[in-house]
């Protein structure tokens, strides 16, 4: 969804084809705008398509694969029109969305959006817990300190139930904690050191089971950026993963779920052969291809 492979023709065709391989879910991001200086920012930034109405095109070429957005940054949006929008895509895609949120961070877009990064932690507890009510009551009602959802109905209500499945993104420790109480699971982000995405995951699980939930029943979801081909190295000069051999990757993938993450999702739009804008547009979708069919499960 992002740079020179993120055509109408792409969007369709990879939502078919990795529903035919047979990947469990299609993932897409968020992101408004960027600074005048586009050197500010990494080309995967530069031209992005809106994440669900991506999604809704994709849901139209597919019939199994889960959709997932990772993430919706919430202080960019209301609430009651995003759970219109999440209940709608639920609908016409027959039960297969996956919402992830997250607190947003950059200057630009909260600027643009008229909105505040300040007491963010806050305002996610109350931008779930109105989603909930929405979702999920005949009559919803919501009073708290940034938002306000007068007795209600809204409706169609999501095909699935109670609700789409709300994973929360964040990587400070109150973060973790908060997904680990109040959502269905925890989503990672792509600067994520995954050598050590155990300590993070312990966080969250530890959190779910002081909310009386069992931590084995909450999703760690992994955005994996992936570099095929030549290894990259950390600072230290450790191998980064998910870097390297199509072996490699899988074997990275294998030990991923041994740390405790219950679902990987591989982002191509970092490879910059894939989601720069300034890539010829066939050579991006070749590339894309073939790390699709290599990393078919």
């Amino acid at each position: 969804m992002s740079g020179a492979w993120a055509t109408p023709q792409n969007v369709g065709h990879f939502a078919e084809r990795a529903d035919d391989l047979g990947y469990a879910s299609l993932w897409t991001f968020h992101r408004l705008l960027t600074p005048a200086d586009k050197e500010a920012l990494a080309p995967v930034y530069r031209s992005v398509l809106d994440p669900l109405i991506t999604l809704a095109y994709a849901a139209a070429r597919s019939s199994r694969i889960r959709l997932g957005v990772s993430l919706m940054n919430f202080p960019f949006v209301t609430p009651v029109y995003l759970a219109k929008e999440i209940a709608s895509l639920d609908v016409l895609s027959g039960g297969r969305l996956d919402l992830g949120l997250g607190a947003g961070w950059q200057h630009e877009e909260f600027v643009a959006s008229g909105t505040s990064p300040e007491r963010r932690g806050r305002r996610a507890e109350e931008f779930v817990a109105a989603l909930r009510t929405l979702w999920e009551d005949e009559v919803s009602a919501f009073d708290g300190d940034f938002y306000t959802i007068p007795p209600s109905r809204q409706a169609p209500k999501p095909v699935q139930k109670p609700h789409p499945p709300v994973l929360l993104g964040g990587v400070a420790e109150a973060a973790l904690k908060r997904a680990g109480r109040i959502a269905e699971g925890w989503l990672s982000r792509s600067a994520t050191d995954l050598s050590r995405i155990h300590e993070q995951i312990a966080i969250v699980q530890r959190a779910a089971e002081e909310a009386g939930k069992d931590p084995k029943s909450v999703r760690v979801v992994v955005r994996g950026v992936v570099r095929a081909g030549a290894e990259a190295h950390d600072e230290s000069g450790e191998r980064l993963r998910l870097s390297g051999s199509y072996d490699q990757i899988r074997e990275d993938a294998a030990w991923l779920g041994e740390q405790g993450v219950t679902e990987l999702f591989y982002d191509l739009n970092w490879d910059p052969l894939v989601g720069s804008p300034d890539i010829e547009p066939a050579s991006a979708t070749a590339r894309a291809e073939e790390i699709l069919v290599a990393l078919a499960p």
